[in-house]
């Protein structure tokens, strides 16, 4: 009856191994992958894909600029920088919103 005895712990330790193995293929570390860009949070320059088209004092000015760019059709966003309110567009799309934003003045 030994025999049996070692044929189980063997056959245990066998099983753990492979499900060790297993789970280090699955859940492991990736090291030779590179690691994603982290943006740095304290850079002021940090805008990622956008383009700032316009600067105004005040977040009521900045609605009306962002309402006016989304009935034309373009997607844009609301940022603070030292003090004043910016206008952010993506790049594709930067033309237009300027034309749209002076065409604001204007009027």
């Amino acid at each position: 009856m030994p025999d049996a005895r070692l044929t189980m712990i063997f056959g245990a330790v066998l099983m753990f191994g492979i499900v060790l193995l297993a789970l280090r293929w699955t859940f492991g570390t990736g090291r030779d992958q590179p690691a994603p860009h982290v943006p740095d949070p304290d850079d002021p320059t940090g805008d990622g894909l956008l383009t700032e088209v316009s600067r105004v004092p005040t977040q009521a000015a900045a609605q009306v600029l962002r309402s006016r760019l989304g009935a034309a059709g373009i997607r844009a966003t609301i940022g603070r920088a030292e003090g004043a309110y910016r206008l952010l567009v993506f790049p594709a799309d930067l033309a237009d919103a300027r034309v749209v934003v002076s065409r604001g003045a204007i009027e």
